[in-house]
């Protein structure tokens, strides 16, 4: 896959400063129709059930929501895309009335046949910032029948680090800090995409040609040999890792409690921990950070209509979207929501993009089942070795 050409990384550039941090002149500029939600939406009285990743619905929010729209929330915290598609693989898309996959997982999703699409006119669309909620009319439009998915939260992955045991050479990291000797026992990361970003590392020291991990999207047989090169070169490094994550308690926990000082994470921990007054930094690296906008859809098991609308509407609220940011430490596509984020909210952001990383942001691309399968195999030759 040419990186250059990619929708959605075109998507994520579009998501700049201009349009996240200042989202009310995106506003302005794009003028998208507002359809009313049904009126009957937010005198709804029952229950919710949501499938989501564990840390996107602070306390605060549940309350909020209970609060404004008497709905109370049942709230089951995931870690990651294949638990979401798994779980509803096995229930055949019942159980749960909003799950959040990831952007990038529609080829996955849409032969599956386990969503159902939205019904925009009862969606504040307009609400949101048009590159992203553009993700789900343009890639998650299954079969013609709308979008399946809306825009919930983004963030990117790239490295955070104690600042009282580890300083960035040139004051910028590197995906390589986290494979290196001089931090050999000291650093984690989760393995599926610690070995993606170990290949855009190898790229920039000659080990692999310059654009290959994204190449590696186009087939199995373009995939295989560049994963395999990049397998053998993490297993030789693999002593250098202390601890392999897949949630957001274990990143803030390795940075904390494990003797970890530098690994690849999620912005959100770190930045949550940052806050809260510990000495911790989350920063877009040397070989541009990973992006991803995580979002909401609906099984083709929902049961709760009205509740799943009403639950769409708090979200895409700026007040409850901005409150929520200064608790999960991630980003809000909801245009505005910044204003009601916290000063260090502005603070973190700036710092952890500076000069041109907006501009330099690596979006997952489109994984096809075919890929997920290989690299399931690769990451568990890595684990195992």
């Amino acid at each position: 896959m040419n990186q250059k050409t990619n929708p959605t990384l075109q998507a994520a550039k579009d998501v700049s400063r201009r349009t996240v941090v200042k989202g009310g002149a995106a506003a302005g500029a794009v003028a998208l129709a507002a359809p009313a939600l049904v009126s009957n939406a937010f005198a709804s009285s029952g229950e919710i059930n949501i499938l989501m990743w564990s840390d996107y619905l602070p306390d605060d929010f549940i309350a909020g929501f209970a609060k404004e729209t008497g709905i109370k929330i049942n709230y089951t915290g995931i870690g990651s895309n294949e638990e979401i598609i798994n779980k509803m693989k096995a229930n055949k898309g019942q159980g749960f009335d909003i799950v959040s996959p990831t952007n990038n997982q529609n080829l996955e999703w849409g032969p599956l046949e386990l969503l159902q699409p939205f019904d925009m006119s009862k969606v504040d669309i307009d609400k949101v910032n048009p590159a992203m909620s553009k993700i789900g009319t343009d890639g998650w439009n299954f079969n013609g029948k709308g979008s399946h998915w809306l825009p919930h939260i983004w963030g990117t992955e790239g490295i955070a680090w104690r600042t009282d045991l580890f300083v960035p050479e040139g004051g910028i990291p590197s995906y390589g800090d986290v494979w290196s000797d001089a931090n050999a026992g000291k650093t984690m990361g989760r393995p599926h995409s610690m070995m993606l970003c170990a290949g855009l590392y190898m790229e920039t020291v000659g080990a692999l040609e310059p654009g290959s991990m994204w190449k590696a999207y186009e087939s199995e047989a373009t995939m295989r040999p560049i994963w395999q090169t990049v397998t053998d070169w993490c297993i030789a490094r693999k002593k250098n890792i202390k601890l392999l994550w897949n949630d957001a308690d274990t990143q803030k926990n390795g940075l904390l409690k494990e003797g970890v000082i530098v690994g690849q994470t999620w912005d959100g921990p770190p930045l949550a921990l940052k806050t809260a007054g510990e000495p911790v930094q989350y920063q877009a690296p040397k070989e541009g950070s990973m992006a991803w906008v995580d979002g909401m859809a609906m099984p083709i098991g929902a049961k709760n209509i009205d509740e799943i609308y009403a639950f769409i509407k708090y979200a895409y609220g700026a007040k409850a979207a901005g409150e929520a940011i200064n608790k999960h430490g991630y980003n809000s596509p909801v245009l505005g929501a910044d204003k009601f984020a916290n000063a260090n909210y502005k603070k973190n952001f700036a710092e952890a993009y500076p000069g041109d990383a907006l501009a330099n942001l690596n979006p997952w691309p489109p994984q096809a089942p075919w890929y997920a399968k290989v690299r399931t195999e690769y990451v568990n030759k890595f684990k195992s070795s």
